[in-house]
């Protein structure tokens, strides 16, 4: 699996992928781990995957400006109100990425045995070619890129602590991606993704 750097990430086909390894400033990321980490409700919900039901292996929460709940993979969430440090980071990425969203999906690794599996973020209420923003806090991960068709196209970028990565486009159709487990010891990553859901798509 090829290492790709944020330059690499335009050539990729059928994709709109760019990421941002210097979002945040290393103390206002710091600020931001240390405030979601400790203040936000984390919850593992179990995950029924080909039949079989387990707990998540990450902890989550799902924040948001509307009552909208959102499902996948098994898991319904209803949204909790959006704190004040998530509607800084909400106003950092949309004036960024002229962009608009109404939740947030917070992921927590604790360590490297906490991942999440093969996905693609194309859930009706998503709409069809949705924007994701995904903030990362914490200790670095890969995240992993796989062509729905071409086998030969998989790739892995190093999401860095501050970074920030939008997929748009067509990327959702064409593409999955995971976080994976490893075996290395690593500190928790905080992992937010905002996204606009609408149930009228």
């Amino acid at each position: 699996m090829n290492i790709l750097q944020h330059t690499d990430l335009k050539q990729l086909p059928s994709a709109e992928i760019s990421y941002v390894p210097d979002f945040l400033s290393k103390p206002v990321a710091d600020a931001f781990f240390e405030d979601l980490y400790h203040n936000i409700p984390w919850q593992q919900d179990p995950i029924t995957v080909f039949g079989k039901t387990y707990p998540q292996p990450r902890l989550t929460s799902l924040h948001a400006n509307t009552s909208d709940s959102y499902t996948y993979s098994g898991v319904t969430m209803t949204p909790k109100p959006m704190t004040e440090t998530l509607k800084q980071i909400e106003k950092r990425i949309q004036k960024y990425s002229d962009a608009s969203f109404t939740s947030v999906l917070l992921n927590l690794y604790r360590d490297g045995k906490d991942s999440n599996g093969w996905h693609a973020d194309d859930e009706p209420e998503l709409g069809v070619n949705p924007v994701i923003a995904s903030l990362s806090l914490g200790a670095p991960r890969f995240f992993h890129l796989r062509h729905n068709h071409d086998r030969e196209k998989r790739y892995k970028i190093l999401l860095e602590h501050g970074s920030l990565l939008l997929m748009g486009g067509e990327t959702q159709h064409f593409w999955k991606h995971q976080v994976a487990k490893t075996a290395k010891k690593i500190n928790p990553r905080i992992n937010l993704t905002f996204r606009k859901i609408n149930h009228s798509n």
